[in-house]
């Protein structure tokens, strides 16, 4: 019975000194086949953590998909996927767990691969430390460069320079001096506060956890030694209180408390808090926790809290420190590291999102991008694949946030796709942008209502897209010449007319085109407000920039007119004969040859135009926008629809 009750008073103080250990977070990083994996998997063996029938199988899968000939391969403990082991890279992020005498760890192997930086950057976005693998016989490789600087945007400050497969070059200390001079060359000016290099071969283990008796010349310490003892940035708990609400709970009349994961700070029954976007203030009334009510909590954990105070708080805010706020704005500045293969354009709506708030956002400019071989600043009008840029960006609404420099869990975003949902892009914001804070929307008497009833119509913007060639401009004329006959009010915006004046600056890239329906989307919502019946042809070949002209208009004035001519049809009228100019690559970035038409999926008018007269598409125009007005008409009057 006493062994029982020393077994389980062994155990407790076990889990108790785990407890009190203090966690380090790192990611390896570099290029490919610079030994991530391996060097991950010699850690978890040289520290005990591999089971004897892991280490089995380890050696049986070593035999199947092993490249270390009779050695264990330590790499597949972490390329677990079999496409990594099949190509012998990594492609996901691999988390794993080990612990020395003196700290706990969790390390995420990353892939060196460029094709997967985007997994890179979701490794380096919780990390303390990077350590950067570099392979001794081929020295700083861009992709090295590449890593190291997304490292550094992400708020990593403390570096190890693995110079890995150092036997592969006979422990050569003048190869280890060379390169270690070439990266300290490389990130003098990329912030971090500790630079460490230790020359290794994690195969065979040097360096890793014990010191190499192949390397006199080296006197620095082991891995394990420099990751026991680095000493990290300021604990979460020191920085001001940032409590991101994911949810307002209310089960009943009398509980109202606001649910979430204290980001950074620490806060007490009594403290006095402010809601970031409102700045009401208020005072906590109680913290409330699994397990019942806590007199405090710090950073990292879930709890409730219940104000004092009625204050309107939703989902998306933050509740902070009345003495350190963060910032309130629309627009700001910020690093963007991009991820999907369609270039982030200028203009482009996207979806941007925080640890809980959302709004629809636009790069209202790209400052420059940032080359991975020496950092220096390009101008650049997009941002391909895995490249990383400044960029100002613009938000719908506000948004609470501080910088990521202070705080990497309210100063990080992501830019979401609005077509395909997909996540294209990860930001780390600088500073807000202060131009606008005197700019504030004028109050005008007269409403965009009233100046509709004097036309006595109701105002819409009639979007006509399609292909050069279509039809789209003739329908259009046509169809205003019948409603000004009418007594409507109309204005037509012609695409070829616009860019004799407004956007006589704008070429036909990508960004170009991006940037010339937001300038007449813009124009097109100031018409609508005047009461004008707006009748717009333009190809806008992009769907997210139709959509983004929607949003920008009242419910229901939109009305996408899909002019759906066959692009055989099309090059055969070719009016003004681009089609045969583009066919012979006298025209570059010509819609339907050598640039995409995204073609509306659900638009409120279809015309297919083969085998019908521009008359018969006028009507049908026509008819829809008087089924719209006889609707609202009952509607208004009370009838329903």
């Amino acid at each position: 019975m006493a062994t029982k009750i020393e077994a389980a008073e062994s155990v407790r103080e076990y889990l108790a000194g785990q407890e009190q250990k203090s966690l380090l977070r790192f990611l390896t990083c570099g290029s490919v086949d610079d030994g991530k994996s391996t060097l991950i998997g010699r850690l978890l063996s040289d520290t005990k953590q591999i089971f004897e029938d892991q280490l089995a199988a380890l050696e049986r899968d070593s035999r199947k998909h092993g490249t270390t000939g009779e050695d264990v391969d330590f790499a597949l403990l972490v390329d677990g996927l079999e496409a990594e082991r099949e190509q012998g890279i990594t492609i996901d992020v691999a988390y794993r767990f080990f612990a020395t005498p003196k700290r706990k760890f969790i390390v995420a192997d990353t892939p060196g691969h460029e094709q997967y930086t985007r997994n890179m950057a979701t490794g380096a976005s919780t990390a303390d430390l990077a350590i950067v693998l570099v392979d001794a016989r081929q020295g700083v490789l861009r992709q090295t460069r590449r890593h190291s600087i997304i490292a550094s945007l992400l708020g990593i400050r403390n570096i190890v320079v693995a110079i890995n497969k150092i036997d592969l070059v006979g422990f050569d200390q003048g190869v280890f001096d060379r390169i270690t001079a070439e990266y300290a060359s490389f990130a003098e000016s990329l912030g971090f506060r500790s630079i460490v290099p230790i020359p290794m071969s994690a195969r065979f283990g040097d360096n890793v956890t014990r010191r190499s008796d192949k390397m006199g010349w080296y006197s620095g310490p082991t891995l394990i030694e420099h990751l026991e003892t680095v000493v990290v940035e300021e604990e979460a708990t020191d920085r001001p209180f940032r409590f991101p609400v994911q949810y307002v709970n209310r089960p009943n009349l009398d509980f109202r408390g606001f649910a979430g994961t204290i980001a950074s700070g620490s806060i007490s029954q009594g403290d006095e808090i402010v809601v970031a976007k409102s700045g009401k203030p208020s005072t906590v009334k109680r913290i409330v926790a699994h397990g019942g009510d806590l007199r405090s909590a710090v950073a990292g954990q879930a709890i409730t809290l219940v104000l004092e105070d009625e204050v309107e708080v939703s989902r998306g805010n933050l509740l902070v420190s009345p003495d350190a706020r963060p910032d309130v704005a629309d627009q700001f500045a910020a690093n963007v590291v991009w991820f999907d293969e369609q270039a982030l354009l200028p203009g482009r709506s996207y979806i941007l999102r925080t640890e809980t708030d959302q709004a629809n956002a636009t790069v209202t400019e790209l400052k420059y991008r940032i080359n991975v071989n020496d950092f220096a600043h390009e101008a650049a009008k997009s941002l391909e694949m895995n490249e990383v840029g400044v960029c100002n960006i613009s938000t719908q609404s506000p948004i609470a946030f501080d910088s990521f420099a202070e705080n990497r869990t309210t100063g990080a975003f992501i830019l979401i796709d609005r077509i395909s949902n997909a996540t294209v892009g990860a930001g780390m914001i600088l500073h807000p942008l202060r131009r606008s804070e005197n700019i504030h929307w004028q109050s005008l008497d007269v409403t965009r209502h009233a100046r509709a009833d004097l036309k006595n119509q109701r105002p819409a913007v009639l979007w006509f897209t399609g292909l050069s060639g279509s039809g789209k401009s003739t329908v259009a004329n046509m169809l205003e010449k019948k409603l000004h006959a009418a007594g409507r009010h109309t204005y037509i915006l012609d695409g070829d007319n616009v860019r004799h004046g407004l956007n006589r600056d704008l070429g036909f890239t990508d960004e170009d085109r991006v940037e010339n329906i937001r300038r007449v989307a813009e124009v097109a919502k100031l018409m609508a407000d005047a009461g004008l019946i707006v009748i717009v042809s333009f190809i806008s070949p992009f769907r997210a920039e139709r959509r983004m002209a929607r949003e920008l208009m009242g419910q229901g004035e939109f009305v996408e007119v899909f002019v759906d001519t066959p692009f055989e049809e099309c090059a055969k009228r070719d009016p003004k004969g681009l089609y045969a100019r583009a066919l012979a690559g006298a025209i570059k970035n010509f819609t339907g040859v050598d640039s995409p038409y995204e073609t509306p999926e659900n638009p409120e008018i279809h015309l297919q135009t083969l085998g019908k007269t521009p008359e018969e598409m006028v009507e049908t125009v026509e008819h829809w926008l008087n089924e719209r007005d006889l609707a609202e008409h009952q509607y208004d009057d009370g009838g329903g629809i």
